[in-house]
């Protein structure tokens, strides 16, 4: 991840344990869309989280509803961090959790339920190994094509 000494906070950075946290209610979310399985009420739930991805990709990871858990009620309590970490990175993971819970989504809206737990399970992967060890796999898809050129420096 790309990260700033806390010296340098601005309005282009955030506290990367608001992410962290905001995927692990998510991955939480998620494994109970996979225990509801092919059902109404999976795709109702994926619907839901799907729509948490779209206030992320629209207003970056500190703008869902995780963002405000965090910012009203954990990080008052917490030490300032270490370090902050562009926005731009988990703003983009927030668009490819979107992408894949909103095929989810649609495809369930068809007819298609089975791939209610099948979205669920590919983000799950993404959110717990994200909330658990830091490793937010669109933060590096981000980095990635960034190197690449395929998305441009701001």
């Amino acid at each position: 991840m790309m990260t700033t000494p806390s010296s340098t906070r601005n309005t282009g950075t955030i506290d990367p344990r608001g992410p962290r946290l905001g995927a692990g209610i998510t991955a939480l979310l998620l494994a109970v869309v996979m225990l509801f399985g092919a059902s109404t009420a999976g795709l109702v739930l994926l619907a839901v989280i799907a729509f948490g991805f779209v206030l992320g990709a629209v207003r970056g990871a500190e703008g869902t509803w995780q963002g405000w858990i965090f910012r009203t009620l954990v990080r008052p309590r917490l030490a300032p961090p270490e370090e902050m970490e562009d926005r731009r990175p988990p703003r983009f993971a927030q668009l490819v959790g979107l992408i894949v819970t909103a095929a989810g989504v649609v495809l369930g809206l068809l007819g298609v339920l089975a791939a209610v737990p099948v979205a669920a399970a590919v983000a799950f992967v993404a959110a717990a190994l994200n909330a658990v060890f830091g490793l937010c796999l669109g933060c590096e898809m981000y980095l990635v094509l960034r190197r690449w050129g395929a998305i441009r420096p701001a």
